[in-house]
């Protein structure tokens, strides 16, 4: 699965959890890549819209990981992605 098909994906994932995503300019004092936030009792990933889409995916997927994704459909691949590896040691 190419990145901008996981992309995709992510954005489709967090659209079936109710959770917004937006590409917002990040600039002034604090300058951040984004992350997942909760406005007005709703939950947003708010993305720097400057970033490249493999950012833009690691942003999704962090802020994903904390939603309990096993009732829904979800391709493999992202299924996959969503499982955090553990370090080996």
């Amino acid at each position: 699965m190419k990145v901008q098909q996981q992309l995709e994906a992510l954005e489709r994932l967090a659209e079936a959890l109710s959770v917004r995503v937006s590409y917002e300019p990040m600039a002034g004092l604090v300058q951040n890549t984004g992350g997942l936030c909760r406005v007005r009792g709703e939950y947003r990933v708010i993305i720097d819209r400057r970033l490249k889409p493999p950012e833009r995916v690691q942003i999704l997927l962090d802020a994903l990981r904390r939603f309990d994704t096993h009732h829904l459909a979800v391709e493999p691949e992202v299924r996959e992605l969503l499982t955090p590896t553990r370090a080996a040691g």
